[in-house]
């Protein structure tokens, strides 16, 4: 099981604050997971943050839409605008099986050396608020991301601005889609359909905001006009 996130701050700040607030739902996970922390978390806050320091898997590729702001500084940006928004985020969570050891290594090289380049394209959907390539157990490597509007839409928009990055991936993976993807966008957006998992909770600090939403606001707050008021 994944407990995915994407988050401001320090990750060991994060999870103290966790265990204050979300202690509840830790102490229920952990009565079936082996070898867990010690329960109470919500008293043994640092055996928890140790524990979840030595369970993090860390992202080859991390993007961010908005890398320029806070969680705490959009909801406030959003609230003197008094602006709510009308979208909605969805998740799209796939993880895909590396034919070998040696495949697995390969796709992390791969991702890290366009780790840029990766940014700038997704840059161009104009959609995906986060997202990660995250190397898992057992040669796979997970793409998880949020993104607004709809599936197919999001895919044909991923399909042409970054498909040459799963491209290069499908090469290495267990039974791929055919590709290049953009040639074959209907079977990709299958694929994706087939492949994406639906996750068992999912939190939204700033719900209904899209990413364009957001970027209006961060520029708003940047005019002249804003700055003078």
């Amino acid at each position: 099981m994944l407990f995915l996130g994407d988050f401001d701050g320090e990750f060991a700040q994060l999870m103290a604050d966790l265990t204050k607030f979300a202690g509840p739902v830790f102490d229920a996970i952990f009565q079936h997971v082996d070898q867990a922390s010690p329960t109470p978390v919500a008293t043994n806050r640092d055996a928890f943050v140790k524990w979840t320091s030595a369970h993090l898997v860390n992202a080859v590729n991390l993007y961010t839409a908005y890398p320029s702001v806070t969680a705490k500084e959009i909801k406030a940006l959003a609230s003197a605008a008094d602006v709510s928004g009308g979208g909605e985020l969805h998740p799209f969570l796939v993880i895909l099986p590396i034919k070998s050891k040696l495949a697995f290594i390969e796709v992390k090289m791969i991702l890290r050396i366009r780790g840029h380049g990766t940014t700038k394209d997704l840059d161009k959907v104009g959609t995906p608020h986060f997202a990660q390539f995250v190397p898992l157990e057992n040669n796979q490597i997970g793409f998880f991301t949020i993104y607004d509007g709809s599936f197919d839409k999001y895919i044909a928009d991923f399909t042409k601005n970054i498909g040459q990055v799963f491209d290069l991936i499908f090469k290495f993976t267990k039974d791929p889609p055919p590709s290049p993807c953009r040639k074959y966008l209907q079977e990709f957006i299958d694929f994706a359909a087939g492949a994406s998992r639906a996750p068992i909770g999912f939190y939204q600090n700033y719900p209904g905001l899209s990413v364009q939403d957001i970027h209006a606001l961060i520029a708003d707050s940047k005019s002249p006009s804003a700055a003078a008021g």
